[in-house]
């Protein structure tokens, strides 16, 4: 088989399974469970970690497509569905630490235009509206489907604005657990 035909024929990259945050309380440590259970900007918390290191987000995609199954239900918009698809790296010093998948369906965008945020955190924009509701956290021990670094845990959550909805899926990166010294879990 060529390279092209391997490449065809290659399986998608499976869906995390994501549990209820209290689920897996249990199987977390306690300094991984002060930054997966946060309900607050993870920018924010990055940025204050960081301390005298540069934060930067990275774009590494963003265009329309259809979410992955598992994306379309956590929204509860039918499957096939297009929608705004972001793809970043929440990077200190240029290390990844986080990478971060939102989803956003177009039929709810009502305006919002996303595409303009570049290399802009959206959760800054996110945390700043003042009627932001958050569903419950899920977490998962798989690493990111579109991403080759490994790491510990991912969370995820939909938040809305008005009208507007967007899954954020967060997976933390093993470059960041060494960097700050967190335990493997």
């Amino acid at each position: 088989m060529t390279r092209n035909d391997t490449e065809r024929h290659a399986k998608p990259p499976r869906a995390p399974i994501w549990r209820p945050l209290a689920a897996s309380q249990p199987a977390m440590s306690p300094a991984w469970w002060a930054w997966v259970a946060t309900r607050d900007s993870l920018t924010a918390r990055l940025i204050d970690a960081g301390a005298e290191r540069s934060f930067r987000v990275r774009l590494l995609a963003q265009r329309l497509g259809q979410p992955s199954l598992d994306e379309a239900k956590a929204l509860g918009q039918p499957h096939g569905r297009l929608a705004w698809l972001r793809e970043v790296a929440l990077c200190l010093d240029e290390r990844p630490w986080v990478v971060a998948r939102s989803v956003a369906p177009l039929a709810q965008l009502r305006g919002q235009r996303l595409e303009r945020l570049g290399e802009r955190s959206l959760g800054n924009w996110l945390f700043r509206q003042p009627d932001l509701e958050r569903s419950p956290i899920e977490v998962t021990t798989a690493s990111a489907p579109f991403h080759p670094l490994d790491g510990p845990w991912g969370r995820r959550s939909v938040f809305r604005h008005g009208r507007f909805a967007v899954l954020v899926q967060e997976f933390f990166l093993d470059q960041m657990a060494d960097d700050l010294a967190l335990p493997s879990r």
